[in-house]
């Protein structure tokens, strides 16, 4: 004989447990995809191969460090959604492509990076994702490993040149803007 029984299945209730994802929130982490593609996007349309190489070994080490620390130190986020809060990944990311501009091509051109990143930061302390120690940590993290693959970018704009023929002698300048 074979019998059926009807029970009814309780599915567990998520309405409680379902981030909030502010506006804040959202604009971090559209930066955090945005900031590195434009770097890395900025540095290949100059034809900067070497540059484009400095930043893929850079965002490599930064990502490892970063990952490595959240699986091995478990802190839980000020909001209690996981054990992976130290370091901030999405700062050390944008920290990264910031510094990256910052060494590679100077500072004037890193500027509006930086106000990205900080806003990407202050971004994740406001949706409770981080404290300020995870963002600390997570810039120092993604800043520092430019400093051991990123170099100043020898563009050649300008040039001096000399030549002389038959007893003349000319030196000449040139910049190109």
């Amino acid at each position: 004989m074979i019998s059926l029984q009807c029970c009814k299945l309780n599915a567990q209730d998520t309405s409680e447990t379902q981030p909030i994802i502010g506006t804040n929130q959202k604009i971090g982490d559209v930066i955090l995809i945005a900031l590195p593609v434009a770097a890395l996007g900025t540095t290949l349309l100059k034809g900067d191969k070497k540059g484009a190489w400095q930043f893929t070994k850079g965002f490599v080490v930064t990502e490892a460090v970063t990952y490595g620390l959240k699986m091995s130190i478990n802190k839980t986020r000020p909001d209690q959604s996981n054990d992976n809060s130290f370091p901030s990944g999405h700062t050390s990311t944008v920290f990264h492509s910031a510094g990256y501009i910052h060494r590679r091509y100077g500072f004037k051109y890193s500027i509006p990076a930086y106000l990205l990143a900080g806003f990407t930061a202050a971004s994740r302390i406001d949706s409770k994702k981080h404290d300020i120690l995870d963002i600390i940590a997570g810039a120092a993290i993604g800043l520092g490993s430019n400093l051991l693959f990123t170099t100043e970018y020898q563009q050649k704009h300008m040039q001096l040149s000399y030549s002389s023929f038959e007893g003349n002698h000319m030196i000449g300048f040139s910049y190109k803007f």
